[in-house]
Protein backbone atom coordinates (compact mmCIF):
# COMPACT_ATOMS: atom_id res chain seq x y z
CA UNK A 1 0.00 0.00 0.00
CA UNK A 2 0.84 3.64 -0.77
CA UNK A 3 2.15 5.46 2.60
CA UNK A 4 3.42 9.14 3.48
CA UNK A 5 6.52 8.22 6.06
CA UNK A 6 9.12 9.65 7.67
CA UNK A 7 12.90 7.34 7.82
CA UNK A 8 13.93 10.30 10.27
CA UNK A 9 13.50 13.12 12.26
CA UNK A 10 13.54 16.27 10.96
CA UNK A 11 11.52 19.19 8.60
CA UNK A 12 8.82 18.57 6.22
CA UNK A 13 11.40 16.96 3.70
CA UNK A 14 11.43 13.96 5.76
CA UNK A 15 7.78 13.32 4.54
CA UNK A 16 8.35 11.17 1.70
CA UNK A 17 6.00 7.99 -0.03
CA UNK A 18 6.60 4.70 0.83
CA UNK A 19 5.15 1.05 -0.51
CA UNK A 20 4.54 -0.82 2.71
CA UNK A 21 2.64 -4.28 3.45
CA UNK A 22 -1.11 -3.87 4.41
CA UNK A 23 -1.18 -4.13 7.99
CA UNK A 24 -2.12 -7.45 9.60
CA UNK A 25 -4.57 -6.96 11.99
CA UNK A 26 -5.08 -8.86 15.73
CA UNK A 27 -8.22 -11.02 16.28
CA UNK A 28 -9.32 -7.31 18.06
CA UNK A 29 -9.19 -5.17 14.98
CA UNK A 30 -10.51 -4.61 11.67
CA UNK A 31 -8.75 -3.44 8.37
CA UNK A 32 -9.77 0.31 7.21
CA UNK A 33 -9.21 0.96 3.86
CA UNK A 34 -8.68 4.72 4.65
CA UNK A 35 -10.85 7.39 2.75
CA UNK A 36 -9.59 10.45 4.68
CA UNK A 37 -7.71 11.25 7.61
CA UNK A 38 -6.28 14.86 9.15
CA UNK A 39 -3.11 16.61 10.71
CA UNK A 40 -3.19 17.41 13.87
CA UNK A 41 0.02 19.43 15.78
CA UNK A 42 0.68 15.64 17.31
CA UNK A 43 2.14 14.72 13.79
CA UNK A 44 4.30 17.26 12.86
CA UNK A 45 5.79 17.51 17.06
CA UNK A 46 5.97 13.61 16.59
CA UNK A 47 7.87 14.39 12.93
CA UNK A 48 10.45 16.38 14.64
CA UNK A 49 10.93 13.94 17.28
CA UNK A 50 9.21 15.54 20.27
CA UNK A 51 7.51 12.14 21.09
CA UNK A 52 10.95 9.92 20.99
CA UNK A 53 10.50 9.85 25.24
CA UNK A 54 7.00 8.65 24.68
CA UNK A 55 7.70 6.13 21.73
CA UNK A 56 10.50 4.04 20.70
CA UNK A 57 10.23 3.72 16.95
CA UNK A 58 11.39 2.39 14.70
CA UNK A 59 12.19 3.77 11.20
CA UNK A 60 10.28 4.05 8.91
CA UNK A 61 7.38 5.52 10.99
CA UNK A 62 3.87 6.67 9.42
CA UNK A 63 2.51 9.27 11.53
CA UNK A 64 -1.19 10.26 11.46
CA UNK A 65 -3.92 9.49 14.11
CA UNK A 66 -7.41 10.21 12.59
CA UNK A 67 -9.41 8.27 9.97
CA UNK A 68 -12.26 7.87 8.28
CA UNK A 69 -13.06 4.85 5.52
CA UNK A 70 -14.57 1.04 5.11
CA UNK A 71 -14.33 -2.12 6.73
CA UNK A 72 -12.25 -4.43 4.64
CA UNK A 73 -11.53 -7.18 6.70
CA UNK A 74 -13.02 -7.93 10.84
CA UNK A 75 -10.79 -9.98 13.42
CA UNK A 76 -12.64 -13.03 14.97
CA UNK A 77 -13.64 -11.28 18.20
CA UNK A 78 -15.18 -8.44 16.58
CA UNK A 79 -18.83 -8.25 17.00
CA UNK A 80 -19.99 -4.95 16.38
CA UNK A 81 -19.01 -4.06 12.91
CA UNK A 82 -18.57 -5.82 9.94
CA UNK A 83 -17.31 -5.50 6.67
CA UNK A 84 -18.56 -3.03 4.29
CA UNK A 85 -19.51 -0.69 7.45
CA UNK A 86 -18.93 2.85 6.99
CA UNK A 87 -16.35 4.06 9.90
CA UNK A 88 -14.20 6.73 11.51
CA UNK A 89 -11.81 6.50 14.75
CA UNK A 90 -8.40 7.97 16.56
CA UNK A 91 -6.80 4.22 16.36
CA UNK A 92 -3.97 3.89 18.98
CA UNK A 93 -0.72 4.53 18.69
CA UNK A 94 1.15 1.41 18.33
CA UNK A 95 4.40 0.69 19.12
CA UNK A 96 5.20 -0.38 15.71
CA UNK A 97 5.55 3.02 14.06
CA UNK A 98 4.30 2.07 10.83
CA UNK A 99 0.30 2.35 11.30
CA UNK A 100 -0.41 5.82 11.82
CA UNK A 101 -3.28 6.76 9.13
CA UNK A 102 -0.94 8.66 6.49
CA UNK A 103 -1.72 5.95 4.39
CA UNK A 104 -4.36 3.74 2.37
CA UNK A 105 -4.99 0.97 5.07
CA UNK A 106 -4.89 0.70 8.63
CA UNK A 107 -5.39 -1.29 11.32
CA UNK A 108 -8.17 -0.11 14.29
CA UNK A 109 -9.42 -2.34 17.43
CA UNK A 110 -13.06 -2.25 17.76
CA UNK A 111 -13.26 -0.14 20.78
CA UNK A 112 -11.80 2.62 19.23
CA UNK A 113 -14.58 3.12 15.88
CA UNK A 114 -17.39 4.89 15.62
CA UNK A 115 -19.71 4.18 12.81
CA UNK A 116 -19.78 7.50 10.35
CA UNK A 117 -23.30 9.10 10.14
CA UNK A 118 -24.78 8.88 6.67
CA UNK A 119 -24.98 12.29 6.19
CA UNK A 120 -21.33 13.04 6.95
CA UNK A 121 -18.74 12.97 4.68
CA UNK A 122 -15.36 11.51 4.95
CA UNK A 123 -13.81 14.52 5.26
CA UNK A 124 -15.37 15.47 7.92
CA UNK A 125 -15.64 12.08 9.68
CA UNK A 126 -12.01 12.44 9.34
CA UNK A 127 -11.88 15.52 10.99
CA UNK A 128 -13.34 14.83 13.98
CA UNK A 129 -11.83 11.78 16.58
CA UNK A 130 -8.36 13.38 17.90
CA UNK A 131 -9.14 17.12 18.41
CA UNK A 132 -13.44 16.01 18.98
CA UNK A 133 -12.29 13.50 21.36
CA UNK A 134 -10.36 15.70 23.23
CA UNK A 135 -12.55 18.38 23.31
CA UNK A 136 -15.26 16.16 24.90
CA UNK A 137 -13.08 14.14 27.00
CA UNK A 138 -12.29 17.68 28.65
CA UNK A 139 -15.07 19.84 28.47
CA UNK A 140 -17.86 16.71 29.42
CA UNK A 141 -15.53 14.53 31.79
CA UNK A 142 -12.78 16.63 33.26
CA UNK A 143 -14.77 19.65 33.41
CA UNK A 144 -18.00 18.41 33.71
CA UNK A 145 -19.31 21.53 32.33
CA UNK A 146 -22.92 22.14 33.26
CA UNK A 147 -26.09 24.48 32.32
CA UNK A 148 -25.16 27.75 33.37
CA UNK A 149 -21.67 27.38 33.74
CA UNK A 150 -19.08 30.64 32.46
CA UNK A 151 -16.19 28.57 30.23
CA UNK A 152 -13.03 30.33 28.89
CA UNK A 153 -11.88 27.90 25.69
CA UNK A 154 -8.55 29.54 24.57
CA UNK A 155 -7.83 29.08 21.20
CA UNK A 156 -11.02 28.88 19.99
CA UNK A 157 -10.45 28.91 16.17
CA UNK A 158 -8.25 25.78 16.64
CA UNK A 159 -9.31 22.08 15.47
CA UNK A 160 -9.82 21.32 19.38
CA UNK A 161 -11.41 25.11 20.18
CA UNK A 162 -13.86 24.91 17.87
CA UNK A 163 -15.39 21.95 18.86
CA UNK A 164 -14.84 22.48 22.49
CA UNK A 165 -17.07 25.91 22.05
CA UNK A 166 -19.57 24.13 20.44
CA UNK A 167 -19.59 21.34 22.74
CA UNK A 168 -19.89 23.39 25.90
CA UNK A 169 -22.31 25.95 24.30
CA UNK A 170 -24.47 22.29 23.62
CA UNK A 171 -24.34 22.02 27.22
CA UNK A 172 -25.49 25.23 28.06
CA UNK A 173 -22.50 27.18 29.16
CA UNK A 174 -21.40 30.63 28.72
CA UNK A 175 -18.73 30.13 26.83
CA UNK A 176 -15.93 32.93 26.38
CA UNK A 177 -12.66 32.23 24.00
CA UNK A 178 -9.45 34.12 22.82
CA UNK A 179 -8.68 34.58 19.18
CA UNK A 180 -7.63 36.89 16.75
CA UNK A 181 -10.10 40.00 15.93
CA UNK A 182 -10.27 38.33 12.04
CA UNK A 183 -11.99 35.09 13.57
CA UNK A 184 -14.36 37.07 16.13
CA UNK A 185 -17.77 36.97 13.95
CA UNK A 186 -16.66 33.36 12.93
CA UNK A 187 -16.45 31.84 16.60
CA UNK A 188 -19.70 34.04 17.62
CA UNK A 189 -21.22 32.31 14.66
CA UNK A 190 -19.93 28.94 16.62
CA UNK A 191 -21.73 29.58 19.58
CA UNK A 192 -19.01 31.89 21.82
CA UNK A 193 -20.72 34.53 23.52
CA UNK A 194 -17.77 36.38 23.93
CA UNK A 195 -14.62 36.53 21.50
CA UNK A 196 -10.96 38.24 23.62
CA UNK A 197 -8.74 39.69 21.02
CA UNK A 198 -5.43 38.16 22.95
CA UNK A 199 -3.18 40.95 20.53
CA UNK A 200 -5.52 43.93 22.46
CA UNK A 201 -6.41 42.55 26.06
CA UNK A 202 -5.15 40.18 28.67
CA UNK A 203 -7.86 37.37 30.05
CA UNK A 204 -7.75 38.86 33.67
CA UNK A 205 -8.53 42.28 31.67
CA UNK A 206 -11.86 41.40 31.08
CA UNK A 207 -12.93 37.92 33.16
CA UNK A 208 -13.68 36.71 36.34
CA UNK A 209 -15.21 34.49 38.58
CA UNK A 210 -15.03 32.08 36.34
CA UNK A 211 -16.18 27.90 36.83
CA UNK A 212 -13.58 26.29 34.77
CA UNK A 213 -11.14 27.46 32.15
CA UNK A 214 -10.02 24.89 28.95
CA UNK A 215 -6.05 25.54 28.57
CA UNK A 216 -4.38 24.82 24.57
CA UNK A 217 -1.70 27.38 25.01
CA UNK A 218 -0.19 27.00 28.29
CA UNK A 219 -0.96 30.46 29.99
CA UNK A 220 -1.91 28.55 33.25
CA UNK A 221 -1.13 30.99 35.60
CA UNK A 222 -3.35 33.61 33.68
CA UNK A 223 -5.91 30.88 33.38
CA UNK A 224 -5.99 30.23 37.21
CA UNK A 225 -6.44 34.16 37.75
CA UNK A 226 -10.10 34.10 36.44
CA UNK A 227 -11.33 31.10 38.51
CA UNK A 228 -13.74 30.98 41.53
CA UNK A 229 -12.23 29.33 44.18
CA UNK A 230 -14.30 26.11 43.30
CA UNK A 231 -13.64 26.39 39.95
CA UNK A 232 -11.08 24.37 37.85
CA UNK A 233 -8.42 24.24 34.66
CA UNK A 234 -7.37 21.59 32.38
CA UNK A 235 -4.88 21.94 29.79
CA UNK A 236 -3.58 19.87 27.19
CA UNK A 237 -0.57 22.45 26.95
CA UNK A 238 1.02 23.26 30.06
CA UNK A 239 2.27 21.16 33.02
CA UNK A 240 0.89 22.49 36.44
CA UNK A 241 3.00 22.06 39.00
CA UNK A 242 2.25 19.93 42.43
CA UNK A 243 1.16 23.30 44.14
CA UNK A 244 -1.32 24.26 41.06
CA UNK A 245 -2.70 20.97 40.84
CA UNK A 246 -3.42 21.20 44.61
CA UNK A 247 -4.47 24.72 45.46
CA UNK A 248 -8.32 25.94 44.80
CA UNK A 249 -8.81 26.64 42.22
CA UNK A 250 -7.21 24.09 40.51
CA UNK A 251 -5.19 23.03 37.27
CA UNK A 252 -4.77 19.70 35.94
CA UNK A 253 -3.80 18.24 32.55
CA UNK A 254 -4.79 15.84 29.90
CA UNK A 255 -3.83 13.50 27.72
CA UNK A 256 -6.11 12.10 24.82
CA UNK A 257 -7.94 8.31 25.83
CA UNK A 258 -9.03 7.13 22.42
CA UNK A 259 -12.63 6.04 22.60
CA UNK A 260 -15.27 4.60 20.37
CA UNK A 261 -18.51 5.33 22.48
CA UNK A 262 -17.61 8.68 23.07
CA UNK A 263 -16.73 9.16 19.07
CA UNK A 264 -19.99 7.54 18.44
CA UNK A 265 -21.93 9.93 20.37
CA UNK A 266 -19.99 13.00 18.65
CA UNK A 267 -20.86 11.59 15.18
CA UNK A 268 -24.52 11.85 16.63
CA UNK A 269 -24.14 15.90 17.37
CA UNK A 270 -22.81 16.24 13.45
CA UNK A 271 -25.06 14.26 12.12
CA UNK A 272 -28.06 16.47 14.01
CA UNK A 273 -26.25 19.95 13.18
CA UNK A 274 -25.41 20.20 17.04
CA UNK A 275 -21.81 20.34 16.04
CA UNK A 276 -20.38 22.07 13.25
CA UNK A 277 -17.51 19.91 11.29
CA UNK A 278 -14.78 23.15 10.27
CA UNK A 279 -12.40 21.87 7.43
CA UNK A 280 -9.52 24.45 7.05
CA UNK A 281 -7.76 23.10 3.74
CA UNK A 282 -7.47 19.69 1.88
CA UNK A 283 -4.45 18.19 0.98
CA UNK A 284 -4.04 14.71 -1.07
CA UNK A 285 -1.72 12.28 0.34
CA UNK A 286 1.22 12.90 -1.72
CA UNK A 287 4.64 13.68 -0.71
CA UNK A 288 3.71 17.49 -1.50
CA UNK A 289 0.40 16.84 0.21
CA UNK A 290 1.62 16.17 3.21
CA UNK A 291 4.27 18.43 3.57
CA UNK A 292 1.94 21.37 2.06
CA UNK A 293 -0.49 20.62 5.35
CA UNK A 294 2.03 20.57 7.98
CA UNK A 295 3.88 23.47 6.80
CA UNK A 296 -0.22 25.01 7.06
CA UNK A 297 -0.14 23.22 10.55
CA UNK A 298 2.61 24.66 12.09
CA UNK A 299 1.62 28.10 11.44
CA UNK A 300 -0.88 27.87 14.09
CA UNK A 301 -3.21 29.87 11.83
CA UNK A 302 -5.40 27.31 10.35
CA UNK A 303 -9.34 27.51 11.33
CA UNK A 304 -10.33 24.68 11.59
CA UNK A 305 -8.94 21.18 10.43
CA UNK A 306 -6.93 20.61 8.00
CA UNK A 307 -7.96 17.20 6.01
CA UNK A 308 -6.13 14.57 3.64
CA UNK A 309 -7.71 12.69 0.75
CA UNK A 310 -6.78 9.37 0.78
CA UNK A 311 -8.15 8.54 -2.53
Amino acid sequence: MKAIAISAYGDVDQLHEEELDIPQIANDEVLVKIKATSINPIDWKARMGFLKQMYDWQFPVVLGWDLSGIITQVGKDVKHFKVGDEVFARPDIYEDGTKGTYAEYAAVKEDKLALKPSNVSFEAAAAIPLAGLTAWQVIVDRLKIKKGDKVLIQAGAGGVGIFAIQIAKHLGAYVATTASAKNAEFLTNLGADEVIDYHEHQIGEVLNQYDAVFDTVDDLEAGLAILKPTGKLVTIAGRPTQAQQDAQPSATSWWLQPNGKQLAELGDLVAEGEVKVIIDSTFPLTEDGLRAAHERSQTNHARGKIVINVE
